[in-house]
């Protein structure tokens, strides 16, 4: 590990086996990106604007509003880019760059879930405590360290990539700079830092998912007992939005990464990060606001405001 030897760039392989007909692919690509990007950007600019959802539950889901920008920005791009050039290369460090920065907001994204979960969890089962265990200076904490956390950790990571010797060529067959196209470039022994990466998976991961399923044990039970069939439905339809954000989150993640061994399968791995990374930021907006009456009349009122200011600059 103290000799380096590694390449200058490497070579992104994306859609390569689709040939000329990957320039095809780039409209549709290009299209649920800037509607991802958008339809974060109106519910991260309602939560600021409109004080109704001044409230912690909306607090999180606009960080990760935030954070579902930051990730599908850190490879889709790069990705649409390679679609309209006949070589696709990355420089050695903005390859590792990122890596780093797709992995930490990825970690830092189901930490936000996790809050969430809690935060519908002390709402629904502790609802006289609530404004005391989800004071603001709670969630800005709770919120700060689901970003700090990751970042830090993965700073190891990144630099254990950056001390293997790549004698295996330097062509990655992925569109990005995932993990397992990278150990399998790499001709030292990866048996300790694939065990480190298993090890992050589950304490970001896995552990964030213990979290979110405990928090909603307790809910569901707390639910069933209430005797309103009205109140029940309401309280459900709350969470409905953020049950379905975690299971697409968690089942293709954990698919991805939490597993002992993940230097094989690439061809898979590609397929089910692409659905992560462009088709899942298209659907949230629509998951978190469709089912949501608050957000729902905030954006007509916002709507109204904007036709009224249309009218009057007539």
């Amino acid at each position: 590990m103290a000799n380096l030897s590694h390449p200058s760039e490497f070579v992104l392989l994306s859609f390569s086996c689709f040939g000329d007909l990957q320039v095809l692919l780039y409209g549709p690509f290009l299209v649920l990106y800037l509607l991802a990007f958008m339809g974060n950007t109106i519910i991260i600019v309602s939560v600021i604007a409109d004080t109704h959802l001044w409230t912690p539950m909306y607090f999180f889901l606009g960080n990760f509003s935030l954070l579902e920008i930051l990730v599908t920005t850190t490879a889709v791009p790069r990705m649409l880019s390679d679609l309209l050039v006949p070589h696709k290369v990355i420089s050695f460090r903005n390859c590792l760059v990122q890596f780093y920065f797709y992995f930490s907001l990825g970690s830092t994204s189901f930490l936000i879930l996790s809050d969430m979960a809690l935060d519908r969890f002390v709402a629904i089962c502790h609802p006289l405590r609530y404004g005391t265990l989800m004071s603001w200076p709670v969630c800005v904490r709770l919120a700060g360290a689901a970003w700090a956390v990751p970042f830090l950790a993965m700073v190891p990571t990144v630099f254990s990539r950056a001390h293997l010797n790549y004698c295996h060529g330097n062509v990655i067959n992925h569109f990005f700079c995932d993990n397992a196209p990278l150990l399998q470039l790499s001709c030292s022994d990866t048996s300790l830092l694939e065990l480190w990466d298993f090890v992050m998976a589950l304490a970001f991961v896995l552990s964030s998912f213990l979290v979110t399923l405990l928090s909603y044990g307790y809910i569901v039970s707390t639910v069933l007992r209430v005797p309103s069939a009205s109140g029940r439905q309401k309280a459900f339809s709350t969470c409905g939005s953020h049950l379905t954000l975690v299971f697409i989150g968690y089942s293709s993640t954990i698919f991805l990464y939490v597993r002992p061994d993940k230097a094989h399968s690439v061809e898979v791995n590609k397929t089910v990060a692409l659905v992560t990374s462009v088709l899942t930021p298209f659907l949230n907006p629509f998951i978190l606001t469709l089912r949501n009456e608050t957000f729902k009349a905030v954006l007509c009122r916002q709507v109204q405001r904007l036709k009224g200011l249309h009218m009057a600059l007539q």
